[in-house]
């Protein structure tokens, strides 16, 4: 599986994501659309991870106990507030700007995040409770290589949760024509013909041995910003486990 992992990095694209490291953690700065994104996607983890675990709702560290995986995890903006649930956390990316910039991050929190440059390859053997990949697919060089690297990271009775944006009309208007247009989303951030729908990221899922469990929109509200939603077709989330 190695070798097929690495071929999932995509050089280029590492190389752009690595020059906004220092940026990330700037919630008006060229990471602006993903802090906007991250309140409804940890509204979403938080969800899932308690219906799968029989989770209350009302407890400060769900994770605990847990080990979790972030595979494309930049500065840390997941990483974090899944080790603030009780995880112990690895962050996973493939830029080493950006695992330079979460250690530093990390420790100003004091919070204790394992950080590894690379690939999937980079952690043989190793199985994490919750397996996590946030508007990661779309930039990887192979998408079902990709998948079957994050389905051998998970351990059995564990949770996949993976984010992406829908190959739709309304996702080029809003994701490239407006948002890398006014520079709200640097410029080159997004390749329209890398974005999966939701048909095909289940035929990738399954194909790797996985059964796929909850499917939501992550739509835009102008009153609200982002929010959970029954239409997919701007972004969506989608959980897993092994069939």
């Amino acid at each position: 599986m190695a070798n097929a992992t690495k071929a999932t990095i995509d050089p280029s694209e590492a190389e752009h994501f690595g020059r906004l490291a220092a940026d990330w953690w700037n919630p008006r700065g060229s990471s602006a659309m993903l802090h906007r994104l991250n309140p409804a996607r940890l509204a979403y983890v938080r969800e899932v991870i308690d219906a799968h675990w029989d989770g209350d709702g009302m407890s400060f560290a769900p994770l605990a106990g847990k080990t979790a995986l972030d595979v494309g995890c930049g500065a840390g903006l997941l990483a974090e507030p899944l080790a603030r649930m009780g995880a112990r956390v690895t962050g996973l990316d493939a830029a080493p700007e950006n695992i330079g910039a979460a250690r530093a991050h990390a420790a100003a929190m004091g919070l204790d995040v394992e950080y590894v440059a690379g690939g999937i390859e980079d952690l043989p053997g190793r199985r994490f409770d919750l397996v996590t990949s946030m508007e990661v697919i779309e930039h990887v060089a192979n998408p079902a290589a990709f998948v079957a690297g994050l389905a051998d990271a998970l351990a059995p009775g564990g949770l996949m949760i993976l984010s992406t944006p829908n190959r739709t009309a309304l996702s080029r208007l809003a994701m490239i024509t407006f948002g890398e247009g006014s520079g709200a989303i640097p410029k080159g951030t997004h390749d329209w013909s890398q974005f999966l729908t939701p048909d095909e990221l289940t035929a990738l899922l399954e194909g790797a041995g996985l059964h796929v469990g909850d499917l939501r929109g992550l739509g835009f509200s102008p009153a609200r910003g982002f929010v959970l939603s029954d239409d997919t077709s701007l972004d969506y989330l989608v959980t897993a486990r092994r069939a």
